[in-house]
């Protein structure tokens, strides 16, 4: 992992867990496999803690490590350094995606409660008129009581979104190819098609994992689709919207948007998506951010505590799964 992250991800409560668990030199930490250090430890190593910043496991780095086992992720996707030579190998792998997709799941129920209460768009009126105002009146239109929740993708966090938002008097939609009605319903929504939950959601929420079928899966077509005043949040890769479109649609006012990821990742100095009022931009930091990484650091602890123990890991990344997830 990146050696910068490496205080911030494991506390000292979960340092000395790891510790006491397994022969680890707490002070070595690698995010180049190639020098001489790392080729030495490479060689002793049966269990790899990886992170934000882990090189690629190829060939060449599982040549140098014929005693590797496993590879314990804490973060998310595993997709950018376990490779097909690893499952080759029949290394075993776990992620704590779980662990980082509960406070994605928790900023994206807040920006579903706050979209529908239309909470930004009413500061900045009252920060504008600093006066008596009748806001019933104004906002008569707004609110959460029965409000239509279209959730793109039944991934960990868009299981978890529809888990949290169960109390709430809301109607959620569930869009997934591999979910059927059934399973929709103990998710605690309707499954419905794209284009249908789309144009009935006051609310859009994306959840869906970044794969060539899903790039612009909301295009301008389906964008069109959405009422008037709705919400499209994304907390999910920015290439899953056209941004084009969307910033058309934006600029015009018609919808609303949260989003959290971009295309490019960080939009160019003169995009107007910093400065348009109906929308909300955060630096993708819906994920683990702050004392949130180190729920991810405990998971993988607990997991090599199951190793340790000769048990199956809680939470394993299989091969089959890899072209369908994240």
């Amino acid at each position: 992992m990146h050696p910068r992250l490496t205080p911030q991800l494991i506390d000292v409560g979960t340092l000395a867990r790891l510790t006491q668990l397994a022969d680890l030199d707490a002070e070595l930490v690698l995010d180049d496999f190639t020098t001489p250090e790392a080729l030495a430890a490479l060689a002793e190593t049966e269990v790899l803690v990886t992170s934000w910043g882990c090189p690629v496991l190829d060939e060449a780095v599982l040549a140098a490590a014929p005693r590797l086992r496993a590879v314990i992720h804490a973060a998310g996707s595993v997709k950018h350094h376990v490779t097909d030579a690893c499952w080759e190998r029949g290394i075993q792998v776990t992620s704590a995606a779980w662990a980082n997709a509960l406070p994605v799941a928790e900023y994206t129920v807040a920006a579903i409660l706050f979209s529908n209460k239309q909470v930004l768009q009413i500061a900045a009126d009252y920060r504008g008129r600093r006066a008596p105002y009748d806001w019933q009146a104004a906002y008569s239109h707004i609110g959460n009581h029965r409000r239509t929740v279209g959730i793109v993708g039944a991934s960990q966090i868009g299981r978890r979104v529809l888990e949290l938002l169960r109390p709430f008097d809301l109607q959620p939609l569930l869009h997934d190819p591999y979910v059927d009605p059934d399973e929709a319903i103990v998710l605690g929504a309707r499954a419905v098609e794209l284009d249908e939950l789309c144009a009935l959601s006051d609310v859009v929420s994306i959840h869906a994992p970044q794969l060539p079928s899903t790039r612009h899966m909301i295009d301008s077509r389906r964008l069109a689709l959405m009422p008037d005043g709705a919400t499209l949040i994304n907390t999910s890769r920015g290439s899953l919207i056209d941004q084009d479109a969307l910033v058309d649609e934006l600029v015009s006012g018609r919808i609303n948007a949260v989003l959290d990821v971009t295309t490019p990742d960080v939009p160019p100095a003169d995009s107007p998506l910093y400065d348009l009022p109906n929308v909300l931009l955060t630096p993708h930091i819906a994920g683990s951010l702050g004392g949130e990484l180190h729920r991810m650091a405990a998971a993988a602890a607990d997991e090599l505590a199951r190793y340790a123990a000769d048990l199956p890991f809680a939470h394993p990344v299989r091969a089959q799964d890899i072209h369908r997830t994240a």
